[in-house]
């Protein structure tokens, strides 16, 4: 899910930053351009470090600007179909629940919840199993399976993930640890 990796990239330079301390410069600009943005292979720039020129910058006729090389460190969110993940409810609506799992969100679709029928409790903000009697709240913490991904690199928050926990093993962590009691007694 998470990488270090090492680029290579170019900064564009604006002519009225060129009298300011070039490494300052460089540095600021690189984590405006890199940082929460989203690579062409699906991946998430967190973050940015150990920012480095990388020979000497060009100049574009007509444009004024200088572009450098520059080479970084950047730590990369890259999540997976198929992926397990761990994460927090923060947002319940009547057609499901969003996670919270590292920098994004995925959608916990009310028919990935659980396989019971379930009652939606719009003032408390809960999913609540008509059977089971389990509720799924605002803070719980749950563990997901992702089975869609489809990315938007203009603005990363509104990436479209969706998740399931309607397997062995999935679901919501507290409910996780009363089904391992619960076959240990049996035992």
């Amino acid at each position: 899910m998470y990488l270090l990796t090492q680029r290579e990239k170019v900064v564009r330079i604006p002519p009225d930053r060129l009298g300011e301390d070039v490494h300052q410069v460089v540095n600021e600009l690189a984590r405006e351009a890199y940082e929460g943005r989203i690579e062409g292979n699906d991946s998430l720039t967190v973050l940015i470090k150990n920012i480095e020129t990388v020979g000497e910058g060009r100049i574009v006729h007509g444009d004024g600007a200088v572009y450098q090389t520059v080479k970084f460190d950047s730590l990369v969110f890259r999540p997976q179909v198929q992926e397990v993940v761990e994460g927090h409810i923060c947002e319940v609506l009547k057609f499901g629940a969003f996670v919270r799992f590292g920098p994004l969100d995925g959608l916990l679709h009310i028919s990935q919840v659980m396989d019971d029928r379930i009652d939606i409790d719009d003032s408390n903000q809960r999913l609540i199993g008509k059977d089971t009697k389990r509720d799924l709240k605002l803070g719980d913490m749950v563990r997901a399976r992702i089975v869609t991904l489809s990315f938007n690199e203009r603005n990363p928050r509104e990436s479209k993930i969706g998740l399931t926990m309607r397997q062995p093993g999935l679901g919501k962590l507290e409910w996780l640890s009363e089904d391992r009691e619960k076959k240990g007694a049996e035992k």
